[in-house]
């Protein structure tokens, strides 16, 4: 499209000239239990993991939800910067993942089928034709098992569940460690281990719903960048057509830092495509650079993953009231998911999913923020 260029933002604050929190020395590394409700006849616990600088991350072992992350904007004050909930009833009723571990396969498989080693299996179509996200009862509606940990490096939380052999179709015994860890560095990092009995597909991320104003405004006046060149192309029903086209000159350009809301409209439907990312699979790089002029306060997202698939909240349409009695309208909040591609057992020449006996599944993803003045 031209004249695209002449919307990035030259003139803005660089994302990389980045400031730390001061430290306050009366504070610590810590973490803190308390009960959060009952779910499926069990009890749920939140976590709050709080470092030296005042940041806050507080998690449930409800799906392994990220509920709340409290950082300063450029004038110190805190603000809670992923959508979510004040209580547990509402992750039990109505949510887009807020927050959650999705998985076992998360994004989108087609007509809820695939085929491993000879055999067909079939998966629960809970997004239109597809299966979503791990299907009907994903990883994001079952209790965890959770112990929590610190040290004078980091605080965090150890969450592990076992996704029994034919659960929502998928085959395999498949075990799963998340571990959530906050240290000095203003940095939370997440690392997801699995293995398995049998051959299994296998894409785990985090799907976090980012606001960086703490929800004063839409997300539509963030400033996103992505390492990316190419993103996988997608028909109607967000399902992959195998094509994966160059970005440059498009509105779907992130490779220089560009307001979300400057082309949206260019896009049908809105932005919730994955991304290719250019670092190579496996390498813990630099994916994307989240920004709020407003608030000053910034994300960066490392990724050991191929992929990452930028979300901006379109589906979200004001009848959820998130934490403090927030409505959630569209693009209210965004998310960056790192993870495979959408609907990679379809698709032998993307990047491989499928994790076999005496392999382990691997991934680590880090948020490190800061602010700009």
């Amino acid at each position: 499209m031209a004249g695209m260029a002449s919307i990035l933002l030259s003139s803005c604050n660089s994302p990389g000239r980045n400031e730390p929190v001061k430290q306050k020395e009366t504070q610590k590394l810590s973490v803190m239990k308390e009960n959060f409700g009952i779910a499926g006849g069990k009890e749920v616990y939140l976590f709050t993991l709080t470092n030296r600088n005042g940041i806050i991350v507080r998690i449930t072992n409800w799906g392994g939800i990220i509920t709340h992350i409290v950082v300063p904007d450029r004038k110190g004050n805190p603000g809670d910067i992923a959508l979510g909930y004040d209580s547990l009833s509402g992750y039990l009723a109505v949510t887009p993942y807020f927050g959650a571990i999705v998985g076992r396969y998360a994004n989108r498989i087609a007509k809820g089928e695939f085929t491993l080693d000879g055999k067909k299996y079939h998966l629960a179509r809970n997004n239109g034709n597809n299966s979503l996200h791990g299907g009907i009862k994903g990883f994001d509606k079952v209790v965890w098992e959770a112990s929590e940990f610190s040290d004078s490096s980091r605080a965090g939380l150890i969450l592990t569940y076992l996704s029994k052999d034919g659960e929502e179709g998928y085959p395999g015994n498949l075990r799963v460690e998340v571990t959530y860890s906050l240290n000095d560095s203003d940095e939370l990092r997440t690392e997801i281990r699995a293995e398995t009995d049998k051959a299994t597909p296998v894409n785990l991320c985090n799907h976090t719903y980012f606001n960086l104003s703490g929800g004063d405004t839409s997300i539509l006046g963030h400033v996103l960048t992505l390492a990316s060149d190419r993103y996988t192309e997608v028909n109607d029903e967000l399902i992959p057509t195998g094509e994966l086209p160059l970005v440059a000159g498009t509105a779907m350009d992130f490779g220089h830092p560009y307001l979300i809301g400057a082309r949206i409209d260019h896009v049908p439907g809105g932005y919730d495509h994955n991304y290719v990312l250019r670092k190579q699979p496996g390498e813990l790089g630099l994916a994307s650079t989240l920004y709020d002029p407003g608030s000053g306060r910034q994300v960066d997202l490392y990724t050991t993953q191929p992929g990452i698939q930028f979300y901006s909240g379109n589906f979200l349409d004001g009848t959820i009231t998130g934490k403090k009695g927030i409505v959630y309208k569209k693009h209210w909040g965004l998310c960056l998911e790192t993870q495979h591609y959408p609907d990679s057992p379809n698709h032998p020449e993307f990047p491989n999913t499928i994790l076999r006996p005496g392999q382990k599944f691997e991934e680590i993803t880090l948020y490190r923020f800061s602010t700009v003045k």
